[in-house]
């Protein structure tokens, strides 16, 4: 293999040859994918680069949803899922309702490590946003309308920062004045980076260690989260007709899923990944639960996508034929199952547009928890909403297959379980890794594990990751390997055609050593894959 390296100090990687690693072990790599596999940093730069305009036009032209509807022939096609944009687009109102069904759900932020909006109370406008608590925030994110109308802040109350907000504005228009977009603004160690996406501007300010790049991604997310409730099309029609528009009416009570969303990609690396974690299952017994699925609900025409998850992890994800689902949107419903007390408690009957998917129409969901006893999820996803009886039929059917084949049992002690560690590979110098596969946009890692084990070391951990990942996918000069020996440990990056994988090492490694362990690892992951990835893509 032929490395291309920087050459600072920090990077002590060589030239290889091929015989220093494991040629063809690809773990996890399967001939066809239930995800789509578009990197997601060349897809972002792909999105950096083309203009609103040229989006709105490739949106407005194709529409999955009424393609699905097509096909299944259905007679009765509901109102806002029908071919015609123009015959789509929901009046206000009916927006506002679709959106409080999501603010009536029960959304809470109360987990640990929440950092979500707290008021800093009743001062005036320029103290209020001038205080210590405020300032010391080490990320904010803001979103606008392009008329410079408050929509969001993380923290504090958007009335209360209506001069920052016109500021913000202020430079987004001086530089289109001149032809131009603004990207970023970098002042001493705090950038501060914005994304302009038609009729909204998303704005972080972070004295983090993320690059531009990555803080566009997380831009991305949240932009993808309020198409998630709107659709782009409502969204676009919205500040069409009323350009002065307050957007927060109908984002009232989904504005938690943004605030959980922002305290869920800063500790999860799956989001500049661009992958999915599977829960850890024997074959045999993920085989018999999506056979389950598969049974129950393969003579249900208008179902495209079956998905059941638990502790952020994917258990199967059974999809119609022809159709896949994004990374991103299965990230979103990731976010929204978390983000919904409501759902443990009672089916729920939800829509949910997928941006990646088809951004200008909503899908409807069945969500509901398995059981009292099996705190897994499942969502069925259909383009048909006047089916909820039919799937909550369908959803009794499959609990009742799985607890008499013991799957309810499996999943539960599964989730249950520690979890394995870095150190049961057998490597003693090895600390922790994220191992992505490229072809079925997979990832997995171990339980961390000490010198990683409390809150404040296992954020530095994702730092040292999001800059390794940086450096190897920089637009400017990409990198295949790189090896940097740190203070308190060595970091060895490595991308192929296959796979990405970021590993963790004690600090005295050389890079001799470290080849070797990866070597020793591939091979382990290889003989766990079926345990650790999805290694089929069903259908209905």
């Amino acid at each position: 293999m032929a490395s291309n390296c920087s050459d600072d100090k920090e990077n002590n990687a060589e030239n290889n040859d091929e015989s220093d690693v494991v040629p063809d072990c690809e773990p996890g790599a399967c001939s066809e994918s239930m995800l789509v596999t578009t990197d997601s940093f060349e897809e972002l730069e792909q999105e950096m680069d083309s203009s609103f305009d040229e989006r709105q036009m490739k949106e407005s032209t194709t529409s999955t949803i009424s393609e699905i509807q097509e096909e299944i022939q259905e007679v009765n096609v509901p109102d806002d899922l029908c071919s015609d944009l123009g015959e789509k687009l929901m009046k206000n109102d009916e927006v506002e309702e679709v959106a409080s069904q999501l603010s009536e759900t029960s959304l809470t932020s109360n987990e640990e490590g929440n950092t979500a909006a707290t008021p800093v109370g009743s001062m005036p406008e320029e103290e209020y946003w001038s205080s210590t608590e405020w300032k010391e925030r080490k990320k904010h994110v803001f979103i606008l309308s392009a008329a410079g109308k408050p929509i969001y802040s993380r923290y504090g109350s958007e009335d209360k920062l209506v001069t920052i907000f016109g500021v913000m504005q202020a430079l987004v228009s001086f530089v289109q004045a001149n032809q131009d977009t603004i990207r970023s603004i970098h002042a001493g160690n705090t950038k501060f980076v914005f994304l302009l996406k038609g009729p909204i501007i998303l704005v972080s300010v972070s004295r983090g260690t993320e690059s531009v790049s990555q803080l566009v991604l997380q831009l991305t997310y949240v932009y993808s989260q309020i198409v998630s409730v709107l659709t782009s099309t409502q969204l676009t029609r919205i500040f069409e007709q009323r350009r002065n528009y307050d957007l927060r009416r109908l984002l009232a009570g989904a504005e938690r899923l943004i605030d959980h969303l922002l305290n869920f990609m800063e500790r999860e690396p799956a989001f500049f990944l661009g992958a999915v974690k599977c829960l850890a299952l024997t074959p045999s017994v993920r085989d018999a639960i999506t056979q389950t699925i598969i049974q129950t609900c393969g003579k249900i025409k208008n179902l495209v996508f079956a998905i059941l998850l638990a502790n952020n992890q994917l258990i199967t994800l059974v999809r119609m034929k022809k159709y896949f689902i994004h990374p991103a949107d299965l990230h979103l419903i990731f976010n929204l199952v978390n983000s919904s007390e409501s759902f443990k408690t009672a089916e729920s009957w939800t829509p949910v547009c997928l941006p990646k998917f088809d951004s200008s129409g909503f899908l409807h969901g069945h969500v509901s928890y398995l059981s009292d006893d099996c705190q897994a999820c499942l969502l069925l996803l259909t383009v048909d909403r006047e089916v909820f009886f039919t799937l909550s039929e369908a959803k009794q059917k499959i609990v009742e297959k799985l607890r008499r084949g013991n799957c309810l049992e499996a999943i539960n002690e599964s989730v249950a379980r520690p979890g394995y560690t870095a150190s049961q590979v057998g490597v003693p110098e090895m600390r922790h890794f994220l191992y992505k596969c490229k072809s079925t946009a997979q990832f997995w890692s171990p339980s961390v594990e000490p010198p990683y084990h409390t809150p404040e070391e296992v954020e530095r951990l994702l730092g040292l990751y999001r800059a390794l990942h940086h450096r190897l996918h920089a637009a400017s000069r990409p990198l295949k390997l790189l090896h940097q020996q740190l203070d308190k440990e060595t970091m060895l990056g490595w991308v192929t055609s296959g796979f990405e994988l970021y590993v963790t090492f004690e600090p005295l490694v050389t890079k001799h050593g470290a080849i070797n362990a990866v070597n020793k690892l591939l091979r382990w992951i290889k003989k766990e894959e079926d345990r650790l990835f999805i290694l089929n893509a069903p259908t209905f």
